[in-house]
């Protein structure tokens, strides 16, 4: 199902294959390195709202998942701190996407990512997002629990 094109396994193509939710929407992960990365998504009938054109939602998860391979590209582990999009136009059923993160800045344990979402086949733009990251230390955010330093779930983090 996912093909990673590009050589070797760094911390984002490992990320990524441990991604079930990005991998069972059809995405792949095109290239991944130095802060950025290229992931592609088909639109399925399964994503169409009801206008008739893809949800949003699913562009924010593409998005979402081109910044997420970038600012791992690196190492250690980071995760979203925010994010914003805008949508400039529609996107349809059998629309394939192409999603191309990019780093802006990186400082102390916060980084910046500039995401532009296009059609492949007229190279249209579809959404510009940006994303703000927060590195949370060489274990997982999973093994961290929800609280920045690994504080315990619930837990202020001093």
């Amino acid at each position: 199902m996912t093909q990673l094109t590009e050589a070797g396994q760094g911390p984002a193509q490992r990320m990524f294959a441990a991604d079930r939710a990005s991998r069972g929407l059809g995405m792949e992960l095109l290239r991944a390195g130095d802060g950025s990365a290229a992931v592609r998504m088909p639109v399925t009938g399964h994503m169409v709202n009801g206008h008739g054109v893809a949800h949003g939602g699913f562009l924010f998860t593409l998005a979402d998942t081109a910044f997420a391979c970038a600012c791992n590209s690196r190492g250690p582990v980071a995760v979203a701190a925010g994010a914003d999009v805008v949508f400039t136009a529609p996107a349809h059923e059998g629309d394939v996407l192409l999603a191309v993160a990019e780093e802006r800045a990186r400082f102390g344990r916060s980084g910046v990512y500039d995401v532009t979402v296009r059609r492949e086949t007229d190279g249209r733009v579809i959404a510009e997002f940006r994303g703000r990251s927060r590195t949370v230390g060489e274990r997982g955010a999973s093994e961290r629990g929800a609280g920045e330093r690994g504080a315990p779930a619930g837990k202020e983090a001093s």
